[in-house]
């Protein structure tokens, strides 16, 4: 494990999490594929074991999101047209890169079909949740803007949902302290601000690629939490001083700043010769 992992608050410790990072930080936008050795050379930084992603790679394949292939003969694993568009999605949401057109002040209602089976139900909360809507009323869910994943969440559980798109009667900021926690939100996200600042202090003067590649692993890892938490509301209904404009600057900055020398560490590990036995040298 690189000194990182041994001096961060934050330690990824999951192995599907850090896999659907790299896949959707680095590989995604190189053909979205791996050897499986590069894989493991990968997310060796962060103290996760070959054995570890080698299941977690199974798993995403029994869930839809990996597809097996072979580069060069090795074992290599794929994105699936379904693990990308969610990547996308959440890639331009981590990174601010979707236009916005300011809010016309109509909030899109969901009304899904109830599922009958409690694992669909759960399904279909942490779905929805992650997409930005907050229930309202008995069995609706209501966000500032449609999603344009939502189709996708529907399709894959079989749910019919009733849509409308509506102005909310009253004011506004009350429905949004009825559907969201923005005070703690707001307390997450100066928590994140501290630890990522100690963080990234932590960093030699002269940090090595691999050393970047696994600070930047843990900020955009504890950032993409704030996708299942944070509704994306836009700037004028959240508070005049909002925690998320701080933490946003600065996890934009220093993402950026480590950058490059993480994607050569990415292309160090995707470049690494391998013996015909699969071992890498």
């Amino acid at each position: 494990m690189s000194w990182s992992g041994r001096a961060a608050g934050w330690v990824i410790v999951n192995a599907r999490s850090a896999l659907f990072d790299l896949y959707g930080d680095h590989l995604r936008s190189r053909e979205g594929r791996a050897r499986i050795a590069s894989l493991v050379t990968a997310l060796a930084p962060l103290g996760i074991t070959a054995p570890a992603v080698r299941t977690a790679v199974s798993r995403m394949v029994k869930q839809g999101w990996l597809r097996p292939i072979r580069i060069e003969g090795a074992p290599a694993y794929a994105l699936t047209a379904r693990a990308e568009g969610r990547l996308e999605d959440a890639a331009a949401r981590i990174y601010r890169t979707r236009t916005s057109n300011g809010w016309n002040a109509r909030w899109h209602l969901v009304v899904p079909n109830r599922p009958r089976d409690r694992a669909r139900r759960e399904r279909l909360k942490n779905g929805l949740a992650f997409l930005g809507y907050a229930p309202v009323g008995d069995g609706a869910w209501v966000a500032a803007r449609p999603s344009p994943e939502l189709d996708a969440l529907l399709d894959a559980e079989g749910i019919h949902a009733e849509r409308f798109v509506a102005a909310h009667e009253t004011d506004d900021a009350d429905l949004v302290r009825r559907a969201w926690d923005l005070d703690a939100v707001g307390r997450a996200y100066e928590r994140w601000l501290a630890d990522a600042r100690n963080l990234v202090n932590a960093l030699p003067s002269r940090p090595t690629d691999e050393d970047s590649f696994a600070v930047r692993s843990q900020l955009v890892h504890e950032w993409r939490k704030f996708l299942f938490t944070d509704p994306g509301l836009p700037r004028a209904l959240l508070p005049e001083n909002w925690p998320g404009d701080a933490a946003a600057a600065y996890f934009d900055a220093e993402t950026a700043r480590l950058l490059p020398a993480s994607a050569r560490f990415v292309d160090h590990c995707l470049s690494i010769p391998q013996r015909p036995n699969g071992v890498t040298r």
